[in-house]
């Protein structure tokens, strides 16, 4: 896993969202964008950091940021978890991991002393070029709002 960093430009990507549209970084040229990947919707973390999102939402746009969540779950369990939780913000339907491994944030995790391949709970933010302007590796899923909010 080799995750784009700093100053990287992001990669182009094409993939479905929660209704079923077509959301692809082209969509996003001249705005500004945090992009958040989340291991699974409806877990207490990726919920908890989801909602923190969503409640601060309104400062994130008043800065001139779009948001997209991003996990590997089916376009279903996205629109399950969106409409359960009311996000004002698509989720990605990333099943074919195709966003997901061009931000190189899939990989081996430890849980428990086990080893698995998954998804890191990473946030990017990105300039209206699609320049990475910064990546919050260390995720706090109750906060995670007012980490991005304090380096914008």
């Amino acid at each position: 896993m080799t995750p784009i960093q700093v100053g990287d430009k992001v990669p182009p990507f094409s993939v479905s969202d929660d209704r079923g549209n077509t959301q692809s970084l082209s969509d996003y040229t001249g705005k500004k964008l945090v992009v958040f990947f989340y291991p699974k919707a409806n877990t207490p973390g990726c919920t908890a950091e989801a909602c923190d999102l969503r409640d601060h939402y309104k400062e994130l746009q008043d800065a001139g940021y779009s948001l997209l969540g991003v996990s590997a779950d089916t376009e279903k369990s996205q629109r399950n978890f969106s409409e359960k939780f009311e996000f004002p913000f698509p989720l990605l339907a990333d099943v074919n991991k195709e966003v997901i491994n061009a931000f190189g944030v899939w990989g081996p995790k430890q849980f428990m002393g086990k080893e698995y391949d998954g998804i890191h709970r990473k946030t990017f933010i990105i300039d209206e070029n699609g320049i990475v302007e910064r990546v919050i590796d260390k995720v706090k899923t109750k906060e995670h709002a007012s980490q991005i909010l304090e380096s914008i």
